[in-house]
C-alpha cells in the first residue's frame, strides 16, 4: 500500500454566486426604497373606510394629488385646472380606457375635488378612483 508524502489539498469555498446573489438583493431594496421615498415626500392624510374591498385600478393610471391647501399635483408638478384638462386629454387621446387616480388629503375642500372631478369629465374619462385608507382592525 502507497503511503501518501504529499498533503492533502484543502477544498476550496466559491463565495462568487453568494457575492451575485447579494449585489442583486441590493439593487432590488434600493429600487423599492426610491418608490416608498416618493410617497412620503408628499404631506398628503388620505381618508380612512370601514370596508375592506379597495377598488380596483387598470394598470398604469394618471395620479393627480390633491392638497390640503388645493394645490393640483400630477407626476409630482404643480398644475392648474386647464393644464389638468390639456394633461388628461393628451392621455386619453394615447390610451382610450385611460385611469385616473385621485388622491386627496382628507381635509380638501369638496370645491376643489369638485373641480377636479369636472376637469377629468371635460378631459373624457369616464376611469376614476379615489384612494382611500382602511380602517384599522377595530379590536373586540
Amino acid at each position: 500500500m502507497p503511503i501518501r508524502t504529499q498533503p492533502f489539498d484543502e477544498p476550496t469555498l466559491n463565495l462568487t454566486p453568494m457575492i451575485d446573489v447579494i449585489l442583486v438583493l441590493i439593487i432590488f431594496f434600493m429600487v423599492a426604497t426610491r418608490f416608498a421615498e416618493e410617497e412620503r415626500k408628499l404631506d398628503l392624510h388620505i381618508p380612512t373606510i370601514g370596508d375592506r374591498t379597495a377598488p380596483g385600478t387598470a394598470p398604469d393610471p394618471k395620479v393627480v394629488h390633491v392638497q390640503r391647501d388645493g394645490a393640483i399635483l400630477l407626476s409630482g408638478q404643480n398644475v392648474t385646472l386647464t393644464e389638468l384638462i390639456e394633461q388628461l386629454s393628451a392621455a386619453k387621446e394615447r390610451y382610450k380606457r385611460q385611469t385616473v387616480l385621485i388622491r386627496a388629503d382628507e381635509q380638501a375642500l369638496h370645491g376643489r375635488m369638485t373641480s377636479v372631478y369636472d376637469a377629468c369629465r371635460q378631459a373624457g374619462i369616464s376611469n376614476l378612483a379615489v384612494a382611500v385608507k382602511l380602517e384599522a382592525a377595530r379590536t373586540k
